[in-house]
């Protein structure tokens, strides 16, 4: 049978996009259906304009502590953030790289439908009053901002998502902000270097629970230092004119803020689709796939937030490629355990492969290298040598089991790991490296080796 493609992505965030672009480059018929905005989240609403909001407000709190490094003439306590200034800044950022996009999309002869889509059979969807047909859909519809039900709201509250906390045209006060995630984190910082007072409520014992606990310990304590209040174990029940009643050591507590930001994660956006009645299955609101990305449905794959594994834009991006690779007959498997992860406060966080806590869980024999920042050159340089990289090592073959680092330069320095583990190098191959002097990077080398025992700038 003859379809109109040969290939019908829906969505086109980070993961659709670019499973698109890859598509047509293997020479295939793509269609990309979009009902929103190009770039999905992450380009319009999600990793760049909060990185780009960040950016400034790392710079004013730069400028108000240039005088720690011998800069005279600036009158740091007039120094503030003008936020109409800043909002037009992050819609230009936005607006090139979304135009990057659409000329990617149209440069690749790739037919752009903006529309919602729903399946009527495996091989047709219906989007904008027509039917399409394909050989194969690769579904990328994203996540959206999820609102527990558990939380009663009543009254008048200033209510915050992640999309609204990124609109802000005057900085808040005070907010509170419920979670104490990577999402709810990063904007306690942003919020407080712009001048807010934060007061973060998370359930758990531990903020941003995914990363190693030396390593978030390290950055609640800068944090804590910079001025954030956080309430750990703090069960949120309810949420009534901008006051946040929670539960805190079996005692009733709260806290009242100008603003409150609801931070408690994200969940797959799959309504709409009509999946389940062409026989695709869920898990919860998630689209269950294999290892390469197919769903229940032969024809039908999906990747990205939708699929509920690994939410981050560059997981998506590299499933869309793997997802096409497999409809072209070249079988490829991802690989979550090795997907690195990074986190915009100041300093960065950055990690990959399994905690201490987790490598301990599965039962391996392993070994534990520390180095702290304060014994690396660049960071002393750099003003900041609070950080730290920790590496986890299996025992006997010297395999990277792990790296977590906090500090200067840590997001940009990550890939180096994530290399060495998809080449299976090992411990000794990362300390025969020379790496370049004076660097943050000079710390990786130094953590394995002190694994060992054998750092050279450790006692």
């Amino acid at each position: 049978m003859t379809y109109d493609y040969d290939i019908t992505v829906i969505g086109g965030g980070p993961g659709g996009y670019v499973a698109a672009i890859r598509a047509a480059k293997e020479g295939k018929r793509v269609c990309l259906v979009e009902r929103e905005h190009l770039g999905g989240v992450c380009l319009n609403e999600g990793c760049i304009p909060t990185k780009t909001l960040l950016k400034s407000a790392n710079l004013l709190s730069e400028i108000r502590h240039a005088g720690d490094f011998g800069i005279v003439g600036i009158d740091a306590g007039a120094a503030r953030v003008d936020m109409t200034k800043l909002q037009a800044r992050r819609t230009k950022v936005v607006a090139t790289l979304v135009g990057g996009v659409k000329g990617l999309v149209r440069g690749n002869k790739i037919t752009l439908v903006e529309a919602s889509a729903s399946f009527v059979d495996a091989h047709t969807i219906e989007a904008g009053g027509t039917r399409i047909t394909s050989d194969y859909f690769i579904i990328a519809t994203g996540s959206e901002v999820f609102m527990p039900p558990f939380i009663a709201l009543e009254g008048k509250n200033t209510l915050l998502s992640s999309r609204e906390a990124l609109l802000l045209d005057a900085v808040p006060s005070s907010v509170a902000i419920i979670g104490g995630g990577v999402i709810g984190v990063e904007f306690a910082s942003l919020l407080n270097k712009l001048g807010s007072k934060v007061t973060v409520l998370e359930l758990l014992p531990d903020i941003m629970p995914m990363v190693d606990r030396e390593v978030s310990g390290l950055a609640k304590k800068r944090l804590e230092k910079d001025g954030i209040v956080f309430r750990m174990q703090a069960r949120v029940t309810s949420v009534k004119d901008n006051t946040v009643f929670y539960e805190l050591g079996g005692k009733a507590e709260s806290v009242r803020a100008d603003a409150v930001l609801m931070a408690v994660g994200r969940v797959p956006r799959t309504d709409g689709l009509n999946a389940e009645t062409i026989g695709i299955e869920f898990d919860g609101k998630a689209i269950r796939t294999d290892a390469r990305l197919r769903t229940s449905v032969p024809n039908i794959y999906c990747i990205g937030d939708a699929n509920g594994k690994v939410m981050l834009a560059h997981v998506a991006s590299h499933e869309g490629i793997m997802a096409v690779e497999d409809i072209c007959g070249k079988p490829a498997a991802m690989h979550y355990d090795r997907v690195p992860s990074c986190i915009y406060l100041d300093p960065e966080i950055a990690c990959i492969g399994l905690t201490e806590d987790a490598a301990k869980a599965e039962g391996r024999e392993i070994k534990v290298g520390r180095f702290a920042m304060v014994g690396n050159g660049k960071s002393l340089v750099e003003g900041d040598t609070d950080g730290i990289v920790k590496v986890i090592v299996d025992a006997k073959f010297g395999e990277i089991l792990g790296m977590h680092m906090y500090g200067k330069h840590a997001t940009d320095m990550v890939s180096e790991l994530s290399v060495a583990m998809t080449a299976e190098a090992t411990a000794d191959e990362i300390i025969e490296s020379i790496h370049p002097h004076p660097t943050v990077s000079e710390a990786i080398p130094e953590a394995f080796m002190a694994a060992y025992g054998r750092a050279i700038h450790l006692l």
